[in-house]
């Protein structure tokens, strides 16, 4: 199930990033390139950093394929996207604790410490975004007031602490998920923000 989840969260969020690809005027490439990116350059990052390989799309080179494609297929029916904004404002919330989920797991493969285990949670969850916000030239949403890596976070602590209580280890998973999943969806209904530090003196 975590796997479908997995396909179905990186087909969303190529879909979305072909959007942001297109308010930046790119071609055919730059829009798979920007699919790519997002989609799986979270767990890229992850895997760089505590030097885990293979890359999941080197093992599994069909998830290029994938994204590629619902990226193209994002271009061509984007009027139509716009009107099912929310549908794909859900994926992403769901595309965000899958890949929360996903990464806890891959750090504990290699027996990581707890902490780093969470983070590699969240460098899974919100990296592929801010990488997408850093090529599209934009703020990357995780630096500004949105909760999206507090979601991550909750998420990732949320099932570490039911693996470490002795819960099953796929009610574990189905709870972390529900949780920071309602989180996510919460604060977009609401807007809820984080806090911010606004700082306007010049140091000269």
């Amino acid at each position: 199930m975590l796997h479908i989840l997995y396909i179905v969260a990186i087909i969303a969020e190529a879909m979305t990033a072909a959007l942001s690809a297109g308010r930046r005027d790119m071609d055919w490439v730059g829009v798979c390139i920007i699919a790519w990116v997002t989609a799986l350059g979270g767990g890229t990052v992850r895997n760089i950093l505590f030097n885990h390989y293979p890359m999941s799309w080197v093992e599994h080179p069909e998830y290029l394929v994938i994204t590629a494609g619902a990226a193209i297929l994002a271009a061509v029916i984007a009027r139509l996207m716009t009107k099912m904004k929310t549908l794909f404002l859900y994926l992403d919330a769901l595309g965000l604790v899958v890949f929360t989920i996903i990464g806890c797991q891959i750090a504990e493969q290699i027996n990581l410490p707890w902490l780093i285990i969470l983070l590699s949670g969240m460098i899974t969850g919100c990296a592929g975004g801010v990488l997408r916000d850093v090529l599209c030239n934009e703020v990357p949403l995780l630096f500004r007031k949105e909760v999206y890596a507090s979601a991550s976070s909750v998420t990732g602590a949320l099932y570490l602490g039911l693996e470490y209580l002795n819960v099953p280890i796929g009610v574990a998973i189905l709870i972390a998920c529900v949780v920071g999943l309602a989180l996510r969806l919460l604060s977009i209904k609401y807007n809820w923000q984080m806090p911010k530090f606004v700082y306007r003196e010049e140091w000269h």
